[in-house]
């Protein structure tokens, strides 16, 4: 049936974008691996978080998942299963969990958005 993306990210199914990205925000410092290095599962824990979060906070996909589930948008190809972070980072060649794999990324074309963020944000870093 696949993951439950709501429950991971604590937010119910009427969950606004900006609620879905608070709750990301917090939850990210909080599962983060190298905050929790004595949680053997903390690496899949961000992940899974990471994917919650690439699902719920693109509409299209949001929608597609709220259908039918992680399986359609694994099977429409609208997730990054081998790292849902490379999408928010790029891919540096680091992979959560220890996994040390080669592949190739396919590159589209540069994505340029316009982002209105506060100073305070932009010092804490809070502005994904």
């Amino acid at each position: 049936a696949g993951r439950d993306f709501y429950q991971i990210l604590g937010v119910s199914r009427s969950a606004t974008s900006n609620e879905i990205k608070k709750a990301y925000r917090k939850l990210a410092k909080a599962l983060h691996p190298d905050k929790n290095q004595d949680d053997p599962d903390a690496s899949q824990k961000f992940q899974d978080l990471g994917a919650a979060y690439e699902a719920l906070s693109d509409p299209e996909k949001r929608e597609l998942y709220d259908r039918c589930g992680e399986e359609c948008l694994k099977k429409d190809g609208m997730m990054n299963n081998n790292d849902p972070f490379a999408s928010f980072f790029g891919d540096f060649g680091f992979h959560f969990g220890g996994e040390s794999q080669q592949h190739e990324t396919l590159r589209g074309a540069d994505i340029v958005m316009e982002l209105m963020v506060s100073l305070e944000e932009l010092y804490n870093g809070n502005f994904i």
